[in-house]
C-alpha cells in the first residue's frame, strides 16, 4: 500500500472511533486539524525515512484509542509535528492559536520545547532530563502526548539506525516507561519495556518468547480446565462476565528470572486469569466479592496473597480484587476480579477513571492535579525534585507513601512526626511513632524517598515541648506550638480556678496585689505561667498560703492533712487530742502513712508526720537528720503525731552502728545474742575491719523502743564492743 493510501486508511479508522463518543463540534475540529496537518506536512519524511503525517496519525490514534484522552489531546497528537524544525514551511504559534485555540497551542509549545532539548547535551541518567521535562511542561497532557509519541517510535524502532535505536531504547527505559507506569498506563509500560529488551538483549528476549510459545498449548489447556467450574457457578448466579488469561510481559518474566536467579519453568506467576464482570455501578463491589466467593469455594486460596484494591483503590485509580489459589495439578494461579469499568481504568489509566466520573472539565482538572503529584515522585535515582511545574529545579524535597499508596510531598529531613501532622493535626498530636516499610520507628525517624509510612497513635499522647527540637515543616511546628499553648492555657485556667477555691477556703481575696506578691515570690513574669505551675503541682498551695497567713502552732493535724491530701486518702486516718495529733497504729496496716527510711522510727520513738506531695504521709523520728531542713523549708507540711497504745506486737526495721576491737569470734557472739533474743530478727550485717578495729552496721527488726534499748544494752556488754548506737541514715 502506498504511503498516501496508508495515511487515509489510518485517518478513516481514527474518525470511526471518534464518531462514537465525540460531539459534532469536536469532530469538525478533528477534520480541520487533519486538513491543516496535511497541508503543512504533505508527504515530508523524517531523516530516518518515516512519513511525518503517518507518524502523527498513529500518535493521535494511540491517544484516542489506548489512553482515552479528550478531543483536544487527540488533535494535539495530530498536530504535534506541524512546527517541526526540518519543515520547509512550518506552522506558527499564532496560526495554531487562531485556528485551534490557546489550549492546543499551549500543549504544542510544551512539546516543541521538550523536542528542542534532545538528549545530546543532557545526561539521561542524572534525572536532569526528567526534571527539565517536567519543569517545562505547563500542562501534564504534554507528557501524555509525549508518551504516545514515544510508544509509536518504539513500535517502529527497526527503521531507525543502530545508534539511534540504542539511544531511544535507553531513553524509553529510564524515562518514558516509568512515567507510563506511574500514570497507570501499565500495558504501555510493559510494551515499551519489552521492545527495549528486544533491542538491548535480543538473546534473552528471544529465549523467553520461544519458551512462551512452547508452553502456549499447555497454558491454554490449563486455563480451560481451571475456568470451567467457575464459569458454571457465575452463570448459575446470573452474572454477566468474560474471562481471559493474561500472560506476564516478556520483560517482567526476564527480570524475575534474573533477580530471583530462577529458570523459566520456576517462574510461579507466568500468567493470571482475569474475571471481568458486566455490573451496574451500584452492584460492582457486591458482584466482585460474589465472584471471589465462587473462586475460593472451588479452589483453595492463599490468604496472604489477597489484595483488595476495590475497597481502597490505588492512587492512580486502579481497582481490582487479586488473590492466588491452588488450581489443577497443584499449581498456584493468580486471579484478578474486576468490572468492565475497572478493567478500562486498568488498561487506560486515570483517563478512564475520570471518564467514568462524568468527563467534566473540573473532573479532568482534578485528574491532572493527581497526575502532577504522581509525576513529582520519580523512582529512578532520584536526587532532586520539582516543586511546581513552572519552578526551577530544586534538591530538598522527598516523596513518601501512605499505607493506601497515596503520595505525600515532604521537605528533606522531615520526620515521622512531620508526616503525621501532614495527614491531620489530630493524628500529629496523638502520634507515638509508626512503621516505615513495615518496621517500627520512633517519632524522630527521618523519612527517605519512597518510604511507605503508617502512623501509630495513642489516646493519651499529647504534644511535648521537645517535639519542636526535631519537627521540620512549618505546619507541624505551628500545630505543636498551638497545641502546647492550648493545653497550657487550659491547665492554667484550671490552676486559677483551683487557687480561687483555695483562697475562698482561706477566707482570702485573690486580688491584683495578691497576684503580684505571688509572682514576685515565685519568680514569674506572667500570671498564666504561674497558674500553669500551680495546676501541674509544681507550686504548693500551702506554700502560697504561708505568704499571706502565718502558720499557727496549734493548727491541728487533721486540718493540715485535709488541706494537703485528697479526701479519699485522708478519710481513714485517726486523730487524738482534739484532732491535734495524727495517731500512728503500731500494726502499720494504714497505707496512708509510711515509716521514713531515713531514720527508721520504732514504736515508742518521739515522732512527727510530714505530708509529701505524691507519697502520702511519712513518719519521722523527732531527731531525724532531715528534720531541721523539713521544718525550716516546709513548716506547713509538718503535723504532730503519736503512737497508739496497743498490746499487739509488730516489728519495726531499724539499724545499729557497732564499733570495737576486732576480737576473735566477736561477730559470731553478736549474731548469737541477736538470734537468742525473743522477737529480734537480723535482716543484714555489714562489717569492715582495719588495723585491729571493726565497724559494723546491722539491720534488725524489733517490737518497740524499749525492746531496742534492751538489745543495745546487751550488745554493749560484749567484750571488745566500744560503741552501739541507733543508725541515723
Amino acid at each position: 500500500m502506498e504511503p498516501r493510501e496508508q495515511i487515509f486508511t489510518r485517518y478513516d479508522h481514527l474518525k470511526e472511533f471518534c464518531q462514537l463518543t465525540w460531539d459534532d463540534a469536536a469532530f469538525v475540529k478533528l477534520e480541520n486539524a487533519f486538513d491543516f496537518a496535511k497541508s503543512i506536512l504533505g508527504e515530508t519524511r523524517f531523516s530516518h525515512g518515516e512519513v511525518i503525517l503517518s507518524h502523527s496519525l498513529e500518535v493521535a490514534s494511540i491517544i484516542a484509542m489506548e489512553i482515552g484522552l479528550e478531543p483536544d489531546s487527540v488533535i494535539t497528537g495530530l498536530l504535534h509535528n506541524v512546527m517541526y524544525a526540518g519543515l520547509e514551511q512550518k506552522a506558527t504559534h499564532q496560526e495554531i492559536g487562531e485556528k485551534f485555540g490557546p489550549h492546543i497551542c499551549s500543549i504544542l509549545e510544551g512539546m516543541a520545547k521538550i523536542n528542542a532539548l534532545g538528549t545530546d547535551t543532557i545526561d539521561l541518567h542524572s534525572e536532569n532530563y526528567r526534571k527539565l521535562m517536567l519543569a517545562l511542561a505547563g500542562d501534564v497532557r504534554v507528557i501524555l502526548v509525549k508518551i504516545a509519541d514515544r510508544l509509536q517510535v518504539m513500535r517502529n524502532l527497526e527503521i531507525y539506525s543502530k545508534e539511534n535505536r540504542s539511544k531511544l531504547a535507553n531513553e524509553t527505559q529510564y524515562l518514558y516507561a516509568p512515567l507510563a507506569h506511574r500514570l497507570g498506563l501499565y500495558n504501555m509500560n510493559s510494551e515499551m519495556q519489552d521492545i527495549c529488551l528486544k533491542f538491548q538483549h535480543p538473546d534473552e528476549y528471544n529465549y523467553v518468547v520461544a519458551r512462551l510459545k512452547e508452553t502456549e498449548t499447555e497454558r491454554a489447556n490449563f486455563v480451560a480446565e481451571f475456568v470451567k467450574p467457575i464459569e458454571k457457578k457465575l452463570q448459575q448466579r446470573g452474572l454477566k462476565f468474560s474471562m481471559k488469561a493474561r500472560t506476564k510481559s516478556i520483560s517482567s518474566i526476564n527480570t524475575k528470572m534474573r533477580k530471583k536467579k530462577v529458570s523459566f519453568d520456576e517462574v510461579m506467576d507466568l500468567f493470571a486469569i482475569r474475571v471481568i464482570l458486566d455490573s451496574e455501578p451500584e452492584n460492582e463491589k457486591t458482584d466482585c466479592w460474589t465472584a471471589y466467593s465462587f473462586v475460593t469455594e472451588e479452589y483453595q486460596t492463599n490468604p496472604n496473597r489477597l489484595r483488595d484494591w476495590i475497597s481502597i483503590p490505588k492512587s492512580n485509580g486502579y481497582e481490582s480484587l487479586h488473590t492466588t489459589v491452588m488450581g489443577p495439578h497443584k499449581k498456584w494461579v493468580e486471579i484478578q476480579i474486576r468490572t468492565k469499568r475497572m478493567d478500562e481504568v486498568a488498561e487506560k489509566g486515570l483517563a478512564a477513571h475520570w471518564k467514568y466520573k462524568g468527563g467534566k472539565a473540573s473532573g479532568f482538572d482534578s485528574w491532572l492535579a493527581g497526575i502532577r503529584d504522581i509525576l513529582e515522585n520519580p523512582e529512578l535515582n532520584v536526587v532532586d525534585f520539582i516543586d511546581h511545574f513552572n519552578a526551577d529545579v530544586y534538591s530538598d524535597e522527598i516523596f513518601v507513601f501512605t499505607p493506601k499508596g497515596d503520595l505525600k510531598k515532604m521537605p528533606k529531613g522531615a520526620t515521622m512526626l512531620d508526616f503525621a501532622y501532614e495527614i491531620h493535626s489530630k493524628i500529629g498530636d496523638s502520634c507515638v511513632g509508626g512503621k516505615v516499610n513495615g518496621k517500627k520507628v520512633t517519632l524522630k525517624y527521618k523519612l527517605k524517598n519512597g518510604d511507605q509510612i503508617e502512623v501509630d497513635t495513642a489516646n493519651n499522647q499529647k504534644p511535648k515541648i521537645d517535639w519542636l527540637d526535631f519537627v521540620v515543616t512549618s505546619k507541624a511546628r505551628n500545630r505543636v506550638k498551638a497545641s502546647l499553648n492550648e493545653d497550657r492555657n487550659r491547665q492554667a485556667s484550671d490552676g486559677r480556678e483551683m487557687l480561687l477555691r483555695k483562697f475562698k477556703n482561706w477566707k482570702l481575696d485573690l486580688n491584683d496585689d495578691a497576684i503580684r506578691k505571688m509572682l514576685k515570690h515565685f519568680g514569674f513574669k506572667l500570671a498564666v505561667d504561674f497558674y500553669f505551675e500551680v495546676a501541674i503541682g509544681k507550686i504548693d498551695p500551702l506554700e502560697i498560703k504561708s505568704l499571706f497567713v502565718e502558720k499557727e502552732e496549734d493548727d491541728s493535724a487533721k486540718k493540715t492533712i485535709e488541706e494537703l491530701l485528697p479526701s479519699s486518702e485522708a478519710k481513714n486516718l485517726s486523730y487524738d487530742g482534739g484532732d491535734d495529733f495524727l495517731v500512728i497504729d503500731n500494726n502499720l496496716k494504714n497505707v496512708n502513712y509510711k515509716l521514713a527510711k531515713c531514720c527508721n522510727p520504732v514504736f515508742g520513738d518521739k515522732i512527727f508526720g510530714f505530708v509529701t506531695i505524691n507519697e502520702g504521709i511519712k513518719i519521722h523520728r523527732n531527731n531525724c537528720p532531715n528534720a531541721p531542713q523539713m521544718k525550716e523549708r516546709f513548716p506547713y507540711r509538718i503535723i504532730k503525731a503519736l503512737w497508739r497504745d496497743s498490746t499487739s506486737k509488730s516489728s519495726f526495721l531499724t539499724s545499729l552502728h557497732i564499733s570495737g576491737t576486732d576480737e576473735t569470734g566477736i561477730i559470731s557472739e553478736l549474731s548469737h545474742i541477736i538470734s537468742k533474743d525473743v522477737g529480734t530478727q537480723m535482716r543484714s550485717i555489714n562489717v569492715s575491719s582495719d588495723k585491729g578495729n571493726f565497724e559494723g552496721v546491722l539491720q534488725i527488726l524489733v517490737y518497740n523502743l524499749d525492746h531496742l534499748e534492751f538489745l543495745i544494752h546487751k550488745l554493749k556488754k560484749v567484750k571488745g564492743v566500744t560503741s552501739v548506737s541507733r543508725g541515723e541514715k
